[in-house]
């Protein structure tokens, strides 16, 4: 198994929607930051959140088992093998992750 590094590209706000539904002074996500870097297999990385991990973990799952070789989703969806572009669940400041295979092996045993 290998591991999977997590980068965070972007936290992100949609005002229109945040006007209507969210609560005052709402900001991009309190807790990620552009540029953070994580690095997983099966196992959430200390310091995520657990919403976002719910939300990209069959991807690290994925490439972190060998999906590294090939595209995701028939090739339709992302152009480089061993890439993952996902966000997490949050319909008002989702933050958007880039998921990269490694060649590292996980230290982690199964």
């Amino acid at each position: 198994m290998k591991r999977v590094k997590i980068t965070v590209l972007k936290t992100t706000l949609d005002t229109e929607l945040a006007a209507e539904y969210g609560v005052e002074g709402l900001t991009t996500c309190p807790m990620l930051q552009a540029g953070q870097v994580f690095y997983a297999d099966y196992a959430k990385p200390e310091g995520l959140c657990d919403e976002a991990w719910k939300a990209i973990y069959q991807y690290v799952f994925a490439l972190a088992h060998g999906a590294e070789k090939e595209l995701f989703y028939y090739g339709d969806w992302i152009r480089k093998p061993g890439v993952a572009i996902c966000s997490c669940n949050d319909g008002l400041r989702p933050v958007i992750f880039k998921l990269e295979a490694t060649d590292e092996i996980s230290q982690n045993k199964t």
